[in-house]
């Protein structure tokens, strides 16, 4: 009966090691794919924000050519500037996404006001400069949208089980998406 006992105890532990070796393996491959996700969405937030930073390497020329035309209208390239010099020393993914809204809203009212100075919209660096804005503009909605896809497929691993359990253990959190502000959603008023 010894040796009965002695062979249970045995392949019982051996079984043990074996679910536990096993259970370990498991939380590997899982902390692996959370840590992949997490790289696109940050690989993601980088090409986002390559792009932001063409936009705001334009920013000093578009302001410079308009300065001329806006004599009376320094508060709104002021407020362009500053949201642009926001970005360059926004730390973190977070306010570099608000500086960016500040920067996008500086930017619609320059572009809005640009309509009151015919002579400006007329001025070939200016109309170059407006092209080279909407290109990149463009480019950044690209990258958004692969962006929200990375942090879509990266915060479901966050909060699906049995993953979401490796992710409180190693202190993942869910990221935010890039959202379109307040202003940005409203309908476009068109007055004839």
């Amino acid at each position: 009966m010894s040796t009965v006992l002695l062979s249970i105890l045995i392949f019982g532990g051996i079984g043990i090691v074996v679910l536990a070796i096993l259970l370990i393996l498991i939380v590997i491959g899982i902390y692996n794919k959370i840590v992949n996700a997490k790289m696109k969405v940050d690989n993601q937030f980088a090409q986002i924000d390559v792009q932001l930073k063409q936009r705001f390497d334009l920013i000093p020329n578009l302001v410079e050519t308009v300065k001329g035309y806006m004599k009376h209208e320094s508060e709104t390239l002021e407020n362009v500037i500053k949201a642009r010099n926001t970005y360059l020393t926004a730390a973190t993914p977070e306010d570099k996404l608000e500086a960016n809204n500040q920067v996008t809203q500086a930017m619609n009212k320059l572009f809005a006001l640009s309509e009151a100075y015919p002579d400006l919209k007329a001025n070939d660096n200016f109309k170059d400069l407006q092209a080279s804005e909407k290109e990149v503009e463009s480019k950044i909605a690209y990258a958004r949208q692969f962006y929200n896809d990375a942090v879509m497929k990266y915060n479901g691993l966050v909060m699906r089980v049995p993953s979401n359990i490796v992710a409180m253990i190693f202190g993942f959190k869910a990221m935010r998406y890039f959202e379109a502000e307040a202003e940005e959603r409203q309908n476009v008023k068109i007055e004839f």
